[in-house]
């Protein structure tokens, strides 16, 4: 599902005066997100525009306009009283956000986490885009006090699991509008997962480490590797064939700089490449290779591998045939 507000652009018949537009652009904010008062920092408010996306328990918010500064007062949260969190990619333009006590700068690439039960205050004192992920708090596993801890915090995605975060984050920005609803669920899943890492790593919480963790990440990989095929793959799945948690899986693949499922993708892609380059080709086709290998999705599989190998997959089969 996706829907953008205001609703495209005004036509030459519905020229909207500054109190108009600032009225539907509040009505767009309060639909899109939660119930805020918006500040507009420009004597003529630029137009802006926000495109919607769900993703299971996620809606994925990719936000664009002009100067402004929104504030969640205690009425407004009285009289809504939504749990939910609101995770924002900076991708132009910075934002001044404030929360429990604290008020941080974020610039282009870092991200944050807001938690829309509690007063906020966000000032964008430039023309600015973002993307926002915004899911109920039920859906984050995390300890109250570990969430409050990092609130209005900027996350630099320079090194670390903040990187990861991040890194998985922008992925998202660019593809939310082209995944499909079953592939969409374990996208928000994973956000939610790496979030709640990251939580975790910040605030010192159980990290696996020594012999036991290289045991179960090798055990693990043997599993994923046995089983590439299988579309339904997932890492919750993984997890309790290997008898560990969901958590524990993710730190494991979070000490080799990866995810779960970016290395599960790395491994699908290398098999793909190989069948490509082989009479395999022949037999099943660059469709029926790719769902040899657990993509369901033939677009998707293209994007993936054009991105890992700079080339289509059918390039890459000329490319095999050419050199053999």
């Amino acid at each position: 599902m996706s829907a953008e507000f205001p609703a495209g652009p005004p036509s030459a018949a519905e020229q909207l005066s500054a109190a108009e537009h600032a009225e539907r652009w509040h009505a767009a904010v309060a639909t899109a997100y939660v119930p805020m008062a918006v500040e507009f920092l420009e004597d003529e408010p630029s137009r802006g525009t926000i495109a919607a996306h769900r993703l299971g328990p996620m809606r994925v918010l990719q936000v664009q306009a002009g100067p402004q500064a929104v504030t969640r007062t205690r009425r407004m949260i009285a009289g809504d009283d939504s749990a939910a969190l609101i995770l924002t990619l900076q991708q132009r333009g910075t934002s001044l956000k404030g929360q429990d006590g604290r008020e941080s700068l974020i610039r282009p690439g870092a991200f944050s986490l807001t938690d829309a039960s509690r007063t906020f205050r966000k000032r964008m004192g430039e023309d600015f885009v973002f993307t926002s992920f915004h899911f109920p708090r039920a859906a984050l596993d995390v300890e109250e006090r570990d969430l409050r801890a990092l609130t209005a915090t900027a996350f630099d995605p320079a090194a670390g699991s903040a990187a990861l975060v991040a890194t998985y984050l922008a992925g998202m920005a660019r593809e939310a509008s082209a995944l499909d609803e079953a592939v969409g669920r374990r996208a928000a899943a994973t956000v939610l997962d790496l979030l709640a890492l990251l939580v975790d790593d910040r605030c010192g919480r159980d990290r696996p480490n020594g012999l036991r963790a290289a045991a179960s990440l090798e055990r693990v990989k043997d599993h994923i590797r046995r089983n590439l095929g299988d579309p339904d793959l997932s890492p919750s799945g993984i997890a309790e064939a290997n008898h560990i948690s969901l958590r524990f899986l993710h730190k494991l693949f979070q000490q080799e700089g990866t995810t779960v499922g970016a290395w599960t993708r790395t491994q699908r892609l290398d098999r793909c490449s190989r069948d490509l380059r082989r009479a395999t080709v022949d037999e099943l086709g660059v469709a029926g290779i790719a769902r040899r290998w657990g993509f369901v999705n033939s677009s998707h599989f293209s994007r993936a591998f054009r991105a890992a190998y700079g080339m289509t997959p059918r390039d890459w089969q000329m490319l095999g045939r050419s050199q053999g």
